[in-house]
């Protein structure tokens, strides 16, 4: 240790006082301690750290050893050895313990001064490194885990990928070419993995089936929800005679890159016969409709969707809703597609049957539902159900003065048609709004005297004359 030159000169005269006020301010906490290791004073610069140690008020009087955790006791005994034999004495992280049982770290370092052998220890507060350092384990913890589960998913779907029934190639769209092929892709092709992995795609599709392929590519990489495509594989590049496929994309992101999922499933030489054109047309015409179209099993799930459901219910493709119940969206329960089903049963048909949809952001659309039950031959039975969103001409103010509410009897008719949350909601605005009319033909159009009457300030008592398009709201606004 390396002592001033010449204190006498440089620090002049100091008192007690000066000395006490130089060494407390050196240091968070400052410890006097006899020969013996017993506390004789102390002074702290951080009263936070005074008041957070464990009875540090009494530590007067008693042994270093006494007010720190078991664990620091052999280095405090080091400490104090160090201090009293003229060696070089090192910082020594030290554990006191804290009022709710922690503990609270301070790095000490001893100098014994004087002729009678005290000790003079030196602490630096470490709970600001140590919160640190805490919250760097911790978030070093949290990466393991997220490391762990990434890993955990990527086995699970490099699983689901090596066993899938289905032909699936990974193609990198810059270059167009397979980069990836799972092995009932390599049982289509009758190739190796590694035979097909580096094939462009002409290598592997023939004459008309290319152009629809590439045509269907492009289509997914601009955003479009496309149909499968047909396509041929052709002789003497995949080693295999002419197969009719059908070829459907999707795009997915990995490691900041983009490439084409791309599915193929052979079309069985004694396939059924194509659709007329007119009712392809009319199948085409239901996918690109403005309103979403469903069919269902009997059990309630979906087995196709077009474009503008999937859109409705912020689907990325229709593979993540075939197989899924309806009522997953549809409905705030699964009472309201019971009712719907149950109706379609004995009926056959339903008409603007009122709910609201569930999109996969959390966000709710008000929708009305037609449905058609669809015998499919023997005791199977499919349901369709056209779903439009009505949220815009819900909320939109259109009702007027001259509107009628419904009466009881249209209400009734709506049982079986509409879910009973949507009558309650009916039956209490046509009662609240005729209790608004009747208030204000009481009052002579007095809407203060109204408001009154019906417990209203005159604020909401202007909000629903807005909402059911009551009075002059001109003046309303006005008063």
């Amino acid at each position: 240790m390396r002592t001033f030159f010449s204190p006498g000169t440089s620090l002049g005269t100091l008192d007690a006082a000066s000395a006490a006020t130089l060494i407390a301010a050196a240091s968070d906490v400052t410890l006097i301690l006899n020969a013996d290791g017993t506390i004789c004073d102390m002074a702290f610069r951080n009263e936070e750290l005074f008041a957070d140690l464990v009875d540090s008020a009494s530590w007067m009087g008693r042994s270093l050893v006494s007010t720190v955790a078991t664990d620091s006791r052999a280095k405090v005994t080091v400490l104090l050895r160090e201090a009293t034999t003229n060696a070089e004495s090192r910082w020594r992280h030290i554990n006191h313990l804290a009022s709710d049982g922690r503990s609270v770290p301070v790095l000490y370092c001893g100098v014994q001064v004087g002729q009678d052998g005290r000790i003079v220890l030196f602490g630096r507060d470490l709970r600001a490194m140590s919160q640190l350092q805490q919250r760097l384990m911790n978030a070093q913890q949290s990466l393991e885990r997220d490391y762990s589960r990434m890993r955990e998913v990527e086995t699970r779907y490099r699983l689901l990928f090596q066993l899938s029934s289905e032909a699936v190639l990974i193609v990198d769209p810059a270059k167009g070419r397979v980069v990836e092929a799972n092995p009932a892709a390599c049982s289509l092709f009758g190739a190796t993995a590694e035979e097909i992995i580096g094939q462009a795609l002409p290598s592997i599709f023939d004459g008309e089936g290319l152009t629809n392929v590439q045509a269907h590519l492009s289509a997914v990489r601009g955003g479009s929800q496309e149909e499968a495509v047909s396509a041929q594989l052709g002789r003497g590049k995949t080693g295999v005679d002419v197969k009719q496929v059908r070829v459907r994309a999707s795009l997915f992101r990995q490691e900041n890159l983009t490439f084409f999922l791309v599915r193929l499933s052979a079309v069985p030489s004694d396939s059924v016969a194509p659709l007329p054109d007119v009712k392809t047309k009319l199948l085409k015409a239901v996918e690109s409709a403005p309103d979403g179209f469903v069919v269902t099993d009997d059990t309630g799930n979906i087995l196709t969707a077009n474009a503008a459901f999937l859109e409705m219910a912020q689907l990325p493709s229709e593979n993540a809703a075939v197989g899924e119940p309806l009522d997953r969206w549809i409905g705030q329960s699964g009472v309201d597609l019971d009712v719907l089903v149950s109706n379609l049963r004995q009926r056959g048909t339903v008409r603007f049957f009122s709910t609201i949809l569930r999109a996969e952001d959390g966000g709710t659309v008000q929708v009305e539902i037609s449905g058609v039950s669809v015998r499919n031959g023997g005791s199977h039975t499919s349901f369709g159900y056209a779903v439009r969103n009505v949220g815009p001409r819900v909320q939109s103010p259109v009702r007027t003065t001259k509107q009628i509410p419904r009466s009881v009897e249209q209400l009734t008719e709506l049982i079986g048609r509409v879910a009973l949350k949507d009558l309650v909601r009916e039956a209490t605005e046509v009662i609240e709004r005729l209790s608004i009319e009747a208030a204000l033909e009481l009052t002579g159009d007095n809407r203060a005297s109204a408001a009154e009457m019906l417990g209203l300030s005159r604020q909401s008592l202007y909000v629903k004359l807005r909402r059911y398009g009551l009075g002059d709201l001109a003046t309303a606004d006005e008063s």
